[in-house]
């Protein structure tokens, strides 16, 4: 039976490890100088060569070559056994299958026993954060006094999950991700020996199929190898399940055109030809990102080749920032979730729509240049009730189409509309042209809740508990079922999210917006609530009073 290659081609010697120079270095100076230490713990993600270099570690400290700069030798007889598997003094133990505390127990019993054949006697635990918390405990006060033939190498993928007592009691090492160039050029390497053909395109496709792990990039390599074809570019990609480059490109040019038949018809052509649909967002996720580094003056850094780099600068540049951020939110969502669908093709078609949309919504100018003294009612909900702050935050139309208080005293003071007023002239509706009207937004109003969903979730969540939506006096009135809701939407800028949303959706200036809760007896108390935060100044008001600055 043939060999692995992951296995076949695993590092026998320092300078075969791939990226992880912080960590060799720190240990081949170690076994230079004779400071060895009694716990190791390798940590990062798989594939990186945590347990390859405990294997070299074990080889190095029972290495019999005179000079230590030459260990591991590889050629003695003690590299020779521990590459055969056959070296007695090197335990290898799967902490998954060996959770429990009696496992412990037994190897804190055999620890003492002097070692077969090398100097030091090395324990290597893969996966030690799955060990129980009982075990962990059995095993901290054979860490931190083992005996001197002893070494312990702990490996884990999963830092966070080991004890802190465990990590005092451990020189850490961390292992990085290994870059894309270094696996295509280790598996260019791979395939000189192994008489393999491949074009280089096809290694790089799967060095970033890899996610930085070498040890997933070779079994691919052995994966694709096993066709007896030559490894091509097409190749690569049908047995993988990859996107081709040139359906993104589609996608995203029918994006930019805003023609969602061609991009739908772009999904749809990858999906059929059995590509995943996680896979193809997450490639659609990288060559966002890559226009993204583009569009900032980063092009440097983009991995394209050259005839693609001025498509892909043509694109960037016909993004505005905005657009292609949202659009790379969108299919990076989309490519979480598609895990989860029953359809998977629906989250694509979904970032798609979205994105589209956006990009072609009105953005009108006034919504993004109100006056500085535009109503805030999150704050006005929350401000003392005195009579000056009542003043200055009750009226709930923006200031411009409200007529000014004659209020002398204050007239240093930062202009501010007047308190409403049960008199027709004083609440116009917020729009020139008069398009905000019930109708109109009940229809958007699926459309003005998707748009604040994205800024944040718990204002949508609150919106999808309005019971009814109402327009009195040119305000848009909020019904909730109760006033815990009600004082949940006044809280934070959730108003201010909801108000720029619908402004955006109806491509209107920003309209004023007022909470009420349901629970409220009588319809009175409803149209005090519509006009000012206390029922009793609205009363007096109505009975002739003036409100007046005092000092």
């Amino acid at each position: 039976m043939s060999q692995a290659f992951y296995r076949k081609w695993r590092p026998h010697q320092w300078a075969e490890v791939v990226s992880q120079e912080h960590v060799v270095r720190t240990l081949k100076n170690a076994i230079l100088s004779g400071h060895i230490g009694h716990a190791y713990l390798f940590s990062g993600p798989r594939g990186t060569g945590k347990t390859t270099t405990a294997r070299l570690l074990a080889k190095a400290v029972n290495c019999l070559a005179e000079n230590p700069a030459d260990r591991p030798c590889d050629a003695c007889e003690h590299c020779l056994a521990v590459n055969e598997g056959r070296f007695l003094d090197l335990i290898e133990i799967d902490a998954a299958s060996n959770t429990s505390v009696d496992d412990v127990r037994e190897l804190r019993d055999k620890i003492n026993f002097s070692p077969s054949q090398g100097r030091y006697k090395v324990y290597i635990i893969d996966e030690v954060h799955m060990l129980s918390t009982a075990a962990f405990n059995a095993l901290l006060k054979t860490l931190e006094e083992p005996p001197a033939h002893a070494i312990f190498i702990l490996a884990t993928t999963e830092m966070h999950k080991i004890p802190a007592t465990v990590l005092s009691r451990c020189q850490r090492h961390e292992f990085r991700r290994i870059p894309v160039n270094d696996i295509a050029a280790y598996l260019q390497k791979m395939c000189q020996q192994e008489g393999i053909q491949a074009e280089p395109e096809a290694l790089l496709l799967i060095a970033r199929q890899s996610t930085g792990a070498m040890r997933d990039a070779i079994s691919l390599l052995d994966q694709l190898a096993s066709t007896g074809e030559r490894i091509t570019l097409s190749l690569a990609q049908q047995v993988l399940g990859a996107a081709t480059s040139q359906m993104v490109i589609e996608m995203v040019e029918a994006l930019l055109a805003r023609q969602s038949a061609a991009g739908l018809d772009a999904i749809h052509r990858s999906l059929d030809s059995g590509v995943d649909a996680r896979q193809f967002a997450r490639q659609v996720v990288e060559y966002l990102r890559s226009l993204l580094l583009i569009h900032m003056g980063s092009g440097d850094q983009v991995d394209a080749p050259t005839e693609q780099r001025a498509r892909m600068a043509s694109q960037a540049n016909a993004f505005a920032l905005p657009h292609l951020l949202e659009t790379l939110r969108l299919f990076n969502a989309a490519a979480n979730e598609a895990r989860n669908s029953w359809q998977p093709g629906l989250m694509l078609e979904m970032a798609l729509a979205e994105a589209i949309a956006w990009q072609a919504a009105p953005q009108p100018a006034q919504a993004t240049t109100l006056p500085p003294t535009a109503l805030n009612t999150s704050a006005a909900s929350t401000q003392p009730a005195t009579l000056p702050a009542l003043t200055e935050s009750a009226p709930l139309t923006p200031p411009s189409t409200r007529p000014a208080l004659d209020a002398p005293s204050r007239e240093t003071a930062q202009p501010a509309p007047p308190p409403p007023s049960t008199e027709p002239e004083a609440s116009p509706p917020p729009s020139a042209e008069g398009t905000l009207n019930l109708s109109t937004l009940q229809k958007n109003w699926a459309s003005v809740r998707a748009q604040v969903k994205r800024k944040r979730q718990q204002t949508e969540a609150l919106l999808n508990s309005c019971t009814s939506l109402q327009i009195k006096d040119g305000v848009i009135v909020l019904v909730f079922s109760s006033d815990l809701l009600k004082s949940k939407m006044e809280a934070n800028d959730n108003i201010e999210i909801t108000r720029q949303a619908i402004s955006s959706v109806l491509g209107i200036p920003a309209p004023a917006l007022r909470c009420i809760s349901a629970q409220r007896s009588g319809g009175a108390q409803s149209q005090q609530d519509l006009s000012t935060p206390d029922g009793m100044i609205k009363t007096a008001l109505d009975l002739g009073a003036k409100i007046v600055h005092k000092d």
